[in-house]
């Protein structure tokens, strides 16, 4: 567990920049080596444009928060409101799009602390089922999601460039279930 303070906080639109930089080099250093440099490149060009970090940071439909130590980004998380995968049959879902958190931090609390304030923030706002879609090959972050109740219950495309790849698609019941 770490030591020093965590702070968990609602991100703004002025947390764009932050917030592209910090999801491109997580995801180019979760996926880079198991992927193709151009699809990796087309995905991250489209994902992590700042000026589309800012518009997400403004939309009704979405909340981030952004888990700080320090003063510097430890990691953040990423609801949205929106089409739910048939395979999803729980009551009231929302989906945890985006979940990262700096390898600097793995192991030291950071993730379930900031995966408790997530869940909070979604049984605040209303929502009764939570689910997320995790890449197949990414096992330790789908061994995260197994020890935080969520469950396996289908599975979903994932384009990454050129390339079709197969997501696990998980849920668990905001009440622990």
């Amino acid at each position: 567990m770490t030591t020093i303070p965590l702070i968990i906080r609602l991100a703004g639109p002025d947390d764009a920049a932050a917030v592209a930089a910090f999801g491109e080099r997580s995801f180019r250093e979760t996926f880079g080596a198991d992927n193709r440099p151009e699809d990796m490149d087309a995905y991250c060009a489209a994902t992590y444009a700042v000026e589309r970090q800012r518009r997400e940071l403004t939309m009704p439909e979405r909340v981030t928060l952004l888990a700080e130590i320090g003063g510097s980004l430890a990691g953040y998380s990423q609801l949205r409101d929106g089409p739910v995968p048939a395979c999803v049959t729980g009551a009231d879902p929302i989906e945890l799009l985006r979940f990262y958190v700096d390898r600097r931090w793995h192991g030291q609390g950071v993730a379930g602390a900031l995966m408790a304030e997530t869940l909070a923030r979604a049984r605040a706002l209303g929502w009764r089922t939570m689910y997320l879609a995790v890449w197949e090959r990414n096992s330790r972050a789908i061994a995260f999601y197994r020890k935080v109740a969520f469950r396996d219950v289908g599975s979903q495309p994932f384009q990454l460039g050129a390339d079709v790849q197969n997501d696990r698609v998980m849920v668990r019941g905001l009440d622990g279930t």
